[in-house]
């Protein structure tokens, strides 16, 4: 038997018997980690109110054996808040829906347990701190989030030169196959012309240039947002359940 402890951000969470629950994390050193947490669901635990979605805490597990992730799921003996991210994010709709995309991305990009991911990790910390505080619009937040979640998987878009041949940009034509804009001798079949202000919004997104896509007009966000969500579903091969809920202003 073994103790570990470990700060990640509480991704879903399971009903499990009468009282207990399956917690699913991505922590900081173990990437993704499924583990059990007892009487959780009783009206009067602490506990349990600590393992809410969206919350960021340090968790102490016990396991078996000299691994956390091996036989059987540890359990979570106890648990400290570091950020009640939940509180900013579930009493407003349009920031609940954009948080729950995010948290099912992380969980998609880390797909094998006990595997560290430490740029995904703190991506989502990063982006569930700036939803909740509620400083910037929650879609752009979301598609930030998207953008760069691709970009640490390696699939990071070319919003200027050329994604085939490098040709500088801007380039006109933008492909999800192809990895963003596409010049015209590099074109293929499914391309589409996005506006110059969506495309220029993607990219702002992708550096972390807030005041510039701030400023952008509602219809390119919702252009940007239909290009970001099917580049994600291009390279996901399946499409995130949360994101047909999120609230498109």
């Amino acid at each position: 038997m073994s103790l570990f402890r470990d700060d990640g951000i509480v991704l879903r969470t399971q009903k499990l018997g009468e009282a207990d629950r399956i917690i699913t994390l991505l922590t900081r050193g173990h990437g993704r980690v499924r583990a059990v947490a007892r009487g959780v669901r009783r009206t009067k635990s602490k506990f349990g109110a600590r393992l809410e979605p969206f919350s960021h805490v340090d968790v102490q597990f016990f396991a078996r054996g000299s691994e956390l992730v091996g036989r059987g799921l540890p359990l979570c003996t106890q648990t400290e808040t570091i950020a009640p991210h939940g509180r900013g994010i579930v009493t407003d709709y349009a920031r609940y829906t954009a948080g729950t995309a995010m948290l099912e991305t992380a969980e998609r990009f880390t797909d094998h347990e006990g595997e560290p991911n430490v740029q995904q990790y703190l991506l989502l910390v990063g982006g569930l701190r700036t939803l909740a505080a509620g400083e910037h619009a929650p879609g752009l937040v979301l598609d930030a989030f998207l953008l760069r979640s691709l970009a640490v998987g390696g699939y990071a878009p070319s919003f200027d030169a050329c994604a085939r041949c490098g040709m500088p940009g801007p380039n006109r034509f933008f492909s999800v196959a192809a990895g963003g804009t596409v010049c015209p001798d590099c074109r293929v079949p499914g391309s589409v012309v996005p506006s110059p202000e969506a495309v220029r919004l993607l990219a702002a997104l992708l550096s972390g240039d807030w005041p510039a896509a701030d400023a952008a007009e509602p219809r390119h966000v919702r252009e940007g947002s239909g290009l970001v969500s099917a580049y994600l579903h291009w390279h996901l091969e399946r499409g995130l359940r949360s994101l047909r809920y999120v609230d498109k202003g």
